[in-house]
């Protein structure tokens, strides 16, 4: 198991997400083009900066499995640490095995460095197959970049 010496510094806030930052979040997903299924705001964990929401997160929970989504990041608040303080922050909280899918080739090693290791599509448990068979056939037959991942 990993362990995590974050800290986030002072004039910046983790905090669970509030029923007033659901627009936000849901703006920033789409903006994104994050996976937008399951936008529950009572699942989200935030860090806000001066009154300011910077970065947030979610698990997302499935039968016999978690999956660390929505990770989010304001692009002039990046590399400053916040998205590896986030994932600590969820992994933290999850109570069954952990996945994400990544769809980004540089965000893999960030991943990877936070404990995460590449699985093969066979090897997710059914719940999650269900929901990533799209990316899969996306990996498959157009060869897109798509990488399962588990903590």
């Amino acid at each position: 198991m990993t362990r995590f010496n974050f800290s986030l510094p002072h004039e910046y806030i983790l905090r669970k997400a509030k029923p007033v930052d659901f627009w936000l979040i849901a703006f920033l997903i789409f903006k994104a083009r994050l996976d937008p299924t399951q936008l529950n705001w009572q699942k989200f964990w935030v860090i806000e900066h001066c009154g300011h929401l910077v970065a947030f997160g979610q698990l997302r929970n499935f039968h016999l499995a978690q999956e660390l989504g929505s990770l989010y990041v304001v692009p002039n608040f990046r590399n400053q640490g916040l998205g590896a303080f986030l994932i600590a922050n969820l992994i933290t909280q999850a109570t069954q095995p952990l996945y994400l899918k990544c769809l980004k080739k540089e965000l893999k090693q960030f991943y990877v460095k936070r404990g995460f290791q590449p699985v093969n599509f066979e090897a997710l448990p059914s719940s999650l197959k269900a929901k990533f068979r799209l990316s899969y056939f996306r990996k498959r037959f157009f060869n897109a970049f798509v990488e399962f991942m588990k903590y």
